[in-house]
């Protein structure tokens, strides 16, 4: 590989956006491979990717139907890693996302292969891109007392205070992740400053030569995607596969079962049907806050699947940005 950099494709894309169906056209070739002019025949230039997944809940064991987890197929074709390495009941944060994925890269790399980091957690993204801020450790009495009062006065009190005190923080947090919330309250306690005011680098981390790409939908058509998805899934037996976790020890407090697609079925909802509505629109609300975590990241291009003719014909053109980018 020309370049002293480890070379990184990083393809974000919301759940349902179609970055599967579209890593598997430019990754599962068989060899992995994308191409750099020529035909499959006569590469001009071949290239070998293995995929990082940046799916926040893709990390936890036994949780396949509401996560959308490659299937065994694509598997085969395209090694995959950052899937399933965790219980549902064990804490994965980001800065645990970004220590592994700067290991995988590097393996990935030493075994002559490009890394693809690929997925919707546009959080975990963008902490990978830019280094995660210089916040400090955590503090046992403080987290204590936080998990103490969670337990009291329960995730919607706990939610409302950290609005009161850091609103940014709360914007970006989901009301029912009560792991960030508690570690933005935690930090305010520790520094008396909001968890925002520690700021992320507006700088890509120079260890890496990124090249990163945005895939997006329109609006509308996005959501209808979701929702065939979730269709899909309950007949898959998402219902069956949360019943299995409840069987299994697995409780709603647990960060795995906080995930969109488990929580719902904690929520006394009066039915299947009222679950399956609150899941679409939860991942609605999702897809959408997704994308605030990557606005503004140098360097960054923004392909809108609506405006292309074929998934071929965009897999064309970012076969020939990826191979630019990698060989300048």
């Amino acid at each position: 590989m020309i370049t002293e950099k480890i070379p990184v494709i990083v393809i974000f894309a919301p759940t349902a956006t179609g970055k599967t169906a579209l890593t598997e056209h430019l990754f599962g070739d068989g060899s992995h491979s994308f191409f750099k002019g020529g035909t499959k025949q006569t590469p001009l230039e071949k290239f070998n990717a293995e995929i990082i997944s940046a799916d926040s809940m893709a990390v936890y064991k036994y949780m396949n139907i509401g996560t959308a987890k490659p299937d065994e197929n694509l598997l085969k074709k395209i090694p995959h890693h950052m899937i399933d390495l965790v219980t549902p009941d064990v804490q994965f944060s980001v800065s645990d996302f970004v220590t592994k994925a700067d290991e995988y890269c590097k393996e990935i790399y030493e075994r002559g292969n490009i890394p693809v980091v690929c997925g919707g957690t546009g959080f975990y993204i963008r902490n990978f891109l830019l280094g995660l801020p210089d916040t400090p450790e955590s503090n046992p009495e403080i987290r204590n007392n936080l998990k103490a009062e969670l337990e009291k006065s329960g995730i919607d009190f706990m939610y409302e205070k950290l609005k009161l005190i850091d609103p940014l923080s709360a914007e970006k947090i989901n009301k029912n992740d009560a792991y960030r919330i508690l570690r933005a309250l935690e930090v305010f306690y520790l520094t008396g400053k909001p968890r925002s005011s520690f700021e992320l680098s507006n700088k890509l981390r120079d260890k890496f030569n990124f090249i990163t790409v945005i895939l997006e939908r329109d609006r509308k058509e996005l959501y209808e995607r979701i929702d065939l998805r979730i269709e899909q899934m309950f007949k898959e037996g998402l219902k069956e596969e949360v019943d299995g976790l409840i069987k299994m020890g697995y409780k709603k407090e647990n960060p795995g079962m906080q995930a969109i697609g488990y929580r719902e079925f904690f929520m006394n909802l009066d039915s299947d049907e009222a679950i399956k509505e609150k899941i679409k629109s939860d991942s609605h609300a999702y897809a959408k806050k997704q994308y605030v975590f990557m606005k503004e990241i140098p360097g960054a291009r923004t392909f809108n699947l609506n405006e292309t003719d074929s998934i071929q014909d965009l897999c064309r053109e970012l076969s020939l940005y990826f191979c630019q980018s990698i060989l300048s």
